[in-house]
């Protein structure tokens, strides 16, 4: 593992008991993460994006089961204790969930969730806490944060939520801050203030960030790199410009087709991808995408395609991908 890269993950399977058989949410997927680097984990609902982020982070359901490999700064994540996991959570490696209302405690002022990271890993004094905490919203563009770190999680908006839950993520200065679809519940003035804020946030503190979401426009601006994902493989690969302007994979392909645009004219049918992701706990021998995929062979339902690199830093997991091209990129 080289000095500069902080996250190294290894044909991980991520694999979950349901009434209805073994969920297979994340199978096979290997992806790196450099320091200082943003990257981008998009897909369609259940593609196993947000499994695969709570598989790194040690947060899997009851019944569940990670093999693989999961390096972060060397040290294998799947195999070190609760104990040694709690001293990585936090101070190292920090998450920012869809719903702040569910992951803020509805109970305890905002000063206290601010600090109590800060003193038991960082161990600051109580004042110096106080005084992080409140550099922390400000940081996060909390207005009046004397106010706002007297108050209840309830007597927010939920945009300033999202901006305390990132100030909470970001108390004990991390290394890795995985984001996982930070936006969902805002409006799309909120959505563009919090994913500025990220950005803005992981350059000035020299910090790896993971975004996760099904919405391209989002990653589209906010990443270095994007990494697709379908049916709990990884499709495609690569800077985010080449992935959304060479699109590789006829599934990313597919998905940028039914991403409207700004101009895209009112009234007028949105192109969409036809038919549904496979079965989870009974997906196809061959290649996910195949049952959807109008190029489809006998390869493809046969066998899955292994992930080649089409360009520099650029890899697809596709026996037929789509040949290079030049077009704008989707959200700049």
């Amino acid at each position: 593992m080289s000095e500069d890269m902080l996250l190294e993950v290894t044909d991980l399977h991520a694999y979950i008991g349901s009434p209805k058989g073994v969920v297979k949410a994340v199978d096979g997927v290997s992806l790196r993460l450099r320091r200082g680097e943003a990257l981008g984990i998009v897909g369609e609902s259940g593609s196993g994006k947000s499994v695969m982020a709570r598989a790194i982070m040690g947060l899997m359901p009851a019944r569940s089961d990670r093999t693989g490999e999961i390096l972060f700064k060397g040290r294998d994540l799947l195999a070190l204790s609760r104990k040694q996991l709690e001293e990585i959570w936090g101070p190292q490696i920090a998450m920012v969930f869809q719903d702040p209302g569910r992951s803020l405690n509805p109970v305890v002022r905002v000063e206290r969730q601010l600090t109590e990271g800060m003193r038991r890993h960082l161990g600051v004094s109580r004042s110096e806490a106080a005084t992080r905490a409140l550099d922390l919203l400000k940081e996060v563009g909390v207005p009046d944060p004397e106010r706002r770190l007297r108050a209840y999680p309830h007597e927010l908006s939920g945009g300033m939520r999202q901006r305390v839950m990132i100030a909470v993520a970001l108390a004990c200065e991390p290394e890795l801050l995985i984001a996982d679809e930070p936006t969902t519940a805002l409006d799309v003035t909120i959505q563009r203030q919090v994913l500025d804020l990220l950005r803005r946030v992981q350059i000035e503190r020299r910090m790896s960030l993971m975004l996760i979401s099904h919405d391209l426009h989002v990653v589209a601006g906010s990443t270095d790199r994007t990494a697709v994902m379908y049916a709990g493989r990884l499709a495609e690969i690569g800077e985010s410009r080449a992935v959304f302007e060479d699109s590789r994979h006829r599934y990313t392909s597919a998905l940028l087709a039914a991403t409207p645009s700004i101009d895209h004219a009112r009234h007028t049918p949105l192109n969409v991808i036809a038919g549904s992701l496979p079965s989870p706990t009974d997906p196809p021998l061959g290649c996910r995408f195949a049952p959807r995929c109008a190029a489809a062979s006998e390869a493809c339902e046969s066998s899955q395609p292994a992930m080649l690199e089409v360009a520099n830093d650029h890899a697809v997991a596709c026996f037929h991908p789509t040949e290079m091209r030049e077009g704008e990129l989707v959200g700049r």
